[in-house]
């Protein structure tokens, strides 16, 4: 995790008094799956001592995603992952992009259907994720990697 920066933002009126604090973390993923990153996003919203305010996560990648998904049970992260086999499968001869491998074209085209950027409040000093919520980042790749995602809070 490295610190890119800190900002102070205020109105000559006395206004509240917001504040934006950048991060970026990386993350390692072992190949393909999905990767729960919830605990350091929370521990980064508590250093930030924001009672109110927005993280913004930012993957800065094309060939893997961020969502929020249950971390509760795995077979949610298994299920996933076979219905995007089916929808996207590796070695599709309908790509012609395949630089990297067959898993190439597949992993661009389920970063498009999913995202790279999440936005999540902060109450309370607190992320607000729901009870069964968890922070995940999706590889989409075979090979493992060490994937940045910048961190941005905005807050009070």
């Amino acid at each position: 995790m490295t610190s890119i920066g800190s900002a102070l933002s205020c109105d000559d009126l006395g206004a509240t008094v917001l504040k934006q604090v950048i991060h970026e973390l990386e993350v390692p993923t072992r190949g393909r799956g999905l990767y729960e990153f919830t605990e350091r996003v929370a521990a980064l919203a508590q250093q930030t001592q924001f009672q109110t305010g927005l993280v913004t996560l930012h993957l800065q990648h094309t060939s893997a995603s961020l969502l929020i998904q249950e971390n509760a049970d795995p077979e949610v992260q298994r299920d996933l992952e076979r219905f995007f086999a089916r929808l996207v499968p590796d070695g599709d001869r309908l790509f012609e992009h395949t630089t990297e491998g067959e898993d190439d074209m597949p992993a661009h085209v389920r970063t498009a259907l999913t995202t790279v950027n999440l936005s999540i409040p902060i109450a309370n000093g607190s992320l607000t994720l729901g009870t069964w919520q968890g922070i995940y980042l999706w590889e989409h790749r075979h090979h493992p990697h060490r994937r940045r995602v910048t961190a941005h809070f905005l807050g009070e």
